[in-house]
């Protein structure tokens, strides 16, 4: 049975209180806080090894497949205690989907890529499932390019396109929270502005937190900024703001040093 009440007709909101993460009792990020606002995109931004990705395993609990991890803190999930034990990670991964770096589907037809998981979720009608596939394709820009292809290898697209049918991937089982970790840096750069794009279209639809490197990408699409950063080797926040601040009137030094390329 699932933990989760019904859905929200609002986006909801995540709440991040106090997080730390340890690998093998070594921490890779301590105290952690910051309110992911509903229906907005908030831009992760910081050198490498300063705790972002794992930051979003965290969230949607891939974190626990990985052995002698501890965490510590809460992540609420408008105001349900997601961090905690007793939730259920698969009812978890649906209402929070993630896209991956490299692209990666799976190595099956197209029209599989995207069954599977509604198959796997317990939806079989097929005309429900040709329906959501059509849907899902139409929304990442995909349809009229791969229309006549669903039966062949979805490892026959080209590199964008593989990564916005991981998008509709995650889109076909009805997400309220999205993850992107790093989504463009595997792609060349037409194929990084088109999902750049749709990700910056998925705003007022979904709550949406992206990993980026790019500092232009995250002052182009985020409505929210957080600048991770590293003391002694462990990861900190060192600020958080609407992205017009941590762009334009930054708080922190370490902000304003990075953000004009003197550090990291």
């Amino acid at each position: 049975m699932s933990n989760f009440p019904a859905k929200n007709i609002t986006l909801p909101s995540l709440q991040v209180e106090n997080l730390s993460l340890f690998y093998n009792k070594k921490p890779a990020f301590k105290g952690i806080n910051m309110p992911i606002q509903g229906g907005k995109i908030t831009a992760l931004i910081g050198p490498s090894g300063c705790g972002k990705s794992s930051f979003l395993s965290c969230i949607n609990r891939l974190v626990d497949m990985i052995p002698n991890t501890k965490t510590e803190g809460n992540i609420r999930l408008d105001g349900l205690l997601i961090s905690g034990k007793k939730i259920d990670a698969i009812d978890l991964r649906r209402r929070i989907g993630t896209i991956f770096q490299k692209p990666n589907p799976f190595p099956f037809s197209i029209y599989k890529n995207l069954a599977f998981p509604l198959r796997e979720h317990g939806i079989k009608d097929k005309n429900r499932i040709e329906y959501l596939i059509e849907k899902n394709l139409k929304n990442v820009g995909l349809w009229t390019e791969i229309k006549d292809r669903l039966n062949q290898s979805a490892l026959s697209l080209s590199g964008g396109q593989k990564q916005r049918l991981c998008i509709a991937r995650a889109l076909i089982l009805e997400p309220e929270v999205l993850l992107f970790d790093e989504p463009c840096s595997a792609l060349d750069p037409i194929s990084s502005g088109v999902v750049e794009d749709l990700i910056a279209s998925l705003r007022d639809k979904y709550t949406v937190v992206i990993v980026t490197h790019n500092l232009a990408q995250a002052k182009r699409i985020g409505d929210y900024g957080a600048l991770f950063w590293t003391e002694n080797n462990i990861g900190t926040l060192a600020e958080f703001g609407t992205i017009d601040q941590i762009f334009n009137y930054p708080q922190s030094d370490i902000t304003s040093a990075y953000i004009e390329g003197i550090r990291g």
